[in-house]
This record gives C-alpha cells, sequence and structure tokens, in this order.
C-alpha cells in the first residue's frame, strides 16, 4: 500500500499503472474526484465490489454508485435513458451529478440490494476520467469509513482505510471546483426511476454540489417531486 502524488510525473505513470493492475486483481484503490475522494473496484467483480463495502462498513443494503468515463457507457449500462436525464447530463457532465437508473438485466455484476437500478455519474476530475478510459465503469464510494466524513485528500483516506486499498492517488484537496459547497459534500443524487411513468417525476434523494434550483432549472419544476 502507498501513496502517488500524481502531481509528479514520476509517482504518476507509477500509481497509474500500479491502479490499474490492483483493480484488474479485484484489489480497492483511492482516487480523486471533483467532489470528494472515492474508493474504487471493478464493478464487474463482485469479490471487490464486496470487499469496498467491508473496507467502508457497508453491507449490501447500500450498494455503491458506479463511475463511468462517457456518455456513451451510460446508455451501455442503463436500460433507459429518459429526456430530462439527458438533459441533467448535458448540463453537468462531466461533473458533480450521479443519476439514479434502471439497470440493463443482461449486466454482469452484483453490486448489492440495488433493486435493479443503478447510481451513474461520470466525474470531471482527469485522473478519474484516465482510470476510467482504461479499467471500465468502477464501484466508486466515498473513501471512509461509514459515519465518517469524505475524505477530501489521500492522506485522509489513508487513515481511515489503511490496507484495505493497494494504491491511493493522490492529487490535492478535493472540492475545489465547487467552492460555494461545504467542505465534504458528495455529489448530488437524483433518482430518475419514476420518470418512466408518465406523470413520474424525478426526485432528489441527496442534496450535493449541484443545487436543488439548478436540477429545477434543467427539468423543469413540473417534473421534479
Amino acid at each position: 500500500m502507498a501513496i502517488y502524488d500524481t502531481g509528479v510525473p514520476e509517482q504518476l505513470l507509477t500509481g497509474m499503472r500500479l491502479a490499474r493492475g490492483a483493480v484488474g486483481r479485484g484489489e480497492l484503490v483511492v482516487i480523486p474526484t471533483d467532489t470528494v475522494y472515492g474508493v474504487a473496484a471493478d464493478a464487474f467483480s463482485p469479490a471487490a465490489v464486496q470487499r469496498l463495502l467491508d473496507a467502508k462498513g457497508r453491507d449490501r443494503t447500500a450498494p455503491p454508485p458506479v463511475l463511468v468515463p462517457s456518455l456513451a457507457t451510460l446508455d451501455a449500462l442503463a436500460d433507459s435513458v429518459p429526456d430530462e436525464v439527458r438533459a441533467l447530463v448535458d448540463a453537468f457532465w462531466p461533473g458533480g451529478l450521479t443519476v439514479i437508473l434502471r439497470a440493463r438485466g443482461m449486466l454482469d455484476w452484483d453490486l448489492g440490494e440495488t433493486r435493479g437500478t443503478v447510481a451513474l455519474r461520470m466525474p470531471s476530475h482527469p485522473i478519474a476520467l484516465e482510470l476510467l478510459a482504461e479499467t471500465g465503469p468502477l464501484a466508486t464510494s466515498s473513501a471512509n469509513l461509514t459515519g465518517r466524513p469524505a475524505a477530501l485528500t489521500a492522506a485522509e483516506a489513508e487513515s481511515m482505510l489503511g490496507d484495505s486499498v493497494a494504491v491511493y492517488l493522490e492529487a490535492g484537496a478535493a472540492g475545489e471546483d465547487y467552492p460555494d459547497a461545504a467542505a465534504h459534500t458528495g455529489s448530488t443524487i437524483v433518482d430518475a426511476t419514476n420518470l418512466e411513468h408518465p406523470d413520474g417525476k424525478l426526485r432528489i434523494v441527496r442534496h450535493g454540489v449541484i443545487s436543488d434550483a439548478e436540477i429545477v432549472r434543467v427539468v423543469g419544476a413540473e417534473r421534479c417531486a
């Protein structure tokens, strides 16, 4: 277990190489995102996802979101994408918005007790996007023990998660893309599953770095619960 400073070219190359290898072996890595640091695992490895939950002290009733490298991956993982969600991701991806949708039934993964849904986000941090482009979707949750504040640096994450993580990628303090948000504020999470019904509405389930007003501005008040 080591922390690699991605601001140092040699450490960036070594850290990214080791992080790719760790993900491929089903191990955990800590990565920077635009909101907070995340602890990540191969989304298609049930053992790796369970390792992530164990490291955080969570059970299967709290499945992790999945970070994706592109809009194309959204269509590959979601069963359908309502027009309102298209508008939201056009406005806020890459960035601090997580969208809960119905997952494609054919997907060979086990994220926990998802009830057929998946929470997806495309982060805007270049280190996260580079790793995602090479590994594919990563099950990623905030890099902290359950009940503790989310880590804003890799060192903070290491102090909580220790050797349960194989590689830590340090890229300075997270959250600077959202100076108006409170410290330790994660992404805004919206549940879009009810939009499949004619009179269904979008529901904001976690207030985060994207304000409620911005969500309503894009979707329209009549489509928000």
